[in-house]
């Protein structure tokens, strides 16, 4: 059956246009469907199987997840295919590996960490956890509170190409024991990562873990094949959702190299087993992708040219490009200053990229984008995550007067209740302590803030009616994942992360195996608003998925949907 974007191309949208689907929006442009205002939530950093991974879909659907993989069993214990979920151990001595060779099985999963946990004591085993765990996927609330703080695993670019191994879904322990993230002494090999084995943690529905989530998930549609489309953090897949592709080293708005202390090395130093020589949210972050001799750049592409299909514009690297695949500052302060650029300052340059906002505003559709921490006056305070927010990377927009669309999450209060107030198309960040990222937030504060929204909106049925929510995350904080991962380009796919569609429009019940990234919303709003594609290089290029003999497996890889299987109109 034709996607929404298909049937745009064809022509074959007019008979709906004339049933009154292409009205205006309140003056906000003519609409593909009936929704007039798509509202874009992003939590933070749970994979998902670390939310969904126990959740049992109504009659008639199917889920793939821990539960029905029979890696667990309901009450969270290992279930008869655990070994699906073991962790491995592996070796690597001289040159960056993305699929190692094994040596050997956890027996028992070490302790998690606490790492910088509020509550907890700061980088140390977290005691709340027993020290034998099976080497399996556990529920984190068997042993800490709901309410409480569990450590962060690492979700760094090179760590979690190495965590997937190729699709295993084996090395998330051995990645967070070995790779140095985490140690108190990043230039000792020996001193220990304080990790654990917290990726393995698992919130689990079937415990009664994320009611409010399990109820949306039967209420309206679930996607169990969205994917943070970048490996790595929250920074470069906040960036991939503005602008379908990753940022780069820039300067004067020419491609240049980073300092050499802000390039990504991944090779193991001397005499050890995987610690990186240089890699850090104060250290390396920018990759060479297409010089097959920069730091870890062959292991990748090497496995790129071993897909049985051609990867999305061969990697998707660009010569003389630098890529920054984990965090750093953005270019513009909040306020629209430049930050200044060198070796002490990790700072991304400010960006020329295409960005959705400016689509949306050279189409005339309305949008903003709400942040929590920034306030109505601009300033920001300590709930703002500043790799949280894409589009103070864009020059565009940081300094012309699309900096206005840059708003306060209080505002969102006032422009609900205005008829007329709420854009077409609005991005919602909520605050730091209730995005639901591990150490300083927790899944239910997320729900909390999603609940509330819910509720405002439907409480104005007439904007209601003609609304759809995404509820997402920006990427799955390095937890495991057991879902399939398309390798679309040097960048990734990622694991697989929530996406629940909100809306009188979507399926109800229905779980949606159609293969996602974050660049489908994108698409997403391209169909519904008219656009074209960003860029060359952005990945809303790519084309819906053609169903083959798996239906999480796209017949015409690489492809990603445009969400349009999630709703009825």
């Amino acid at each position: 059956m034709p996607s929404l974007r298909q049937i745009l191309v064809l022509g074959a949208l007019l008979p709906l246009i004339g049933a009154g689907f292409g009205a205006p929006a309140r003056g906000q442009g003519t609409t593909a469907t009936p929704i007039k205002h798509l509202i874009v939530v992003v939590g933070e950093n749970v994979s998902f199987d670390a939310l969904f991974g126990t959740y049992v879909p109504s009659a008639g659907q199917s889920v793939a997840n821990l539960l029905s993989k029979g890696i667990v069993t309901a009450d969270g214990g290992p279930g008869p295919n655990v070994r699906l979920a073991r962790q491995r151990i592996a070796s690597v001595r001289e040159r960056y590996e993305v699929t190692p060779r094994i040596t050997g099985s956890y027996r028992r999963l070490p302790r998690p960490g606490t790492t910088y946990a509020a509550g907890q004591p700061q980088w140390s085993p977290d005691l709340r956890f027993p020290d034998d765990l099976p080497n399996a996927p556990f529920p984190i609330t068997r042993y800490a509170d709901w309410m409480a703080t569990v450590g962060d695993p690492v979700h760094r670019f090179f760590q979690m190409w190495q965590q997937v191994n190729g699709g295993r879904h084996d090395l998330f322990v051995w990645v967070d024991m070995t790779s140095g993230e985490g140690s108190k002494k990043r230039g000792d090999p020996h001193s220990g990562t304080n990790q654990g084995a917290v990726a393995l943690g698992f919130y689990s529905m079937a415990a009664g873990d994320a009611p409010y989530f399990k109820e949306l998930a039967d209420r309206y549609a679930l996607a169990d094949n969205y994917h943070q489309p970048v490996m790595g953090g929250t920074g470069a897949n906040y960036f991939a959702l503005a602008t379908g592709h990753a940022a780069v080293y820039l300067a004067d708005g020419r491609l240049a190299a980073p300092p050499a202390n802000q390039i990504e090395n991944p090779d193991p130093r001397p005499a050890s087993n995987n610690w990186y020589t240089q890699s850090g949210y104060r250290s390396g972050s920018y990759v060479a992708c297409a010089d097959m001799a920069a730091p870890g750049v062959k292991a990748i592409r090497d496995l790129l040219a071993t897909l049985p299909y051609r990867s999305f514009n061969n990697g998707n690297c660009e010569p003389g490009a630098w890529y920054l695949v984990n965090n750093y500052d953005p270019g513009f302060t909040p306020a629209g200053e430049r930050r200044p650029l060198g070796p002490d300052q990790y700072v991304l340059p400010p960006q020329i990229a295409p960005t959705i906002g400016e689509a949306l505003a050279t189409k005339g559709v309305s949008w903003k984008w709400y942040q929590g921490g920034r306030n109505p006056d601009g300033s920001v305070g300590r709930e703002y995550c500043q790799v949280c927010d894409p589009l103070t990377n864009s020059i565009a927009v940081m300094t012309g007067p699309l900096r206005s669309n840059l708003r306060s999450l209080a505002e969102l209060d006032g422009d609900l209740a205005s008829a007329g107030s709420l854009p077409a198309v609005a991005f919602v960040t909520p605050p730091n302590t209730e995005s639901g990222h591990p150490a300083y937030s927790v899944i239910s504060r997320y729900e909390a803030f999603l609940k509330s929204l819910v509720a405002k909106l439907e409480a104005h049925p007439e904007v209601w009616k003609e609304t759809a929510i995404l509820a997402t995350t920006d990427e799955g904080g390095g937890y495991y994942d057991s879902g399939y991962i398309q390798i679309i380009d040097f960048f990734g796919d990622g694991t697989r992360i929530p996406l629940i569609a909100i809306s009188p429009f979507a399926r109800k019940g229905v779980i949606d195996h159609t293969y996602y990234d974050h660049a489908s919303i994108l698409k997403f709003i391209e169909m519904n608003w008219g656009l074209q594609p960003l860029s060359a290089r952005s990945r809303d290029n790519l084309p819906n998925p053609v169903s083959g003999g798996d239906p999480y497996v796209p017949a015409n890889r690489p492809a990603i949907g445009d969400l349009t299987n999630l709703f009825q109109f």
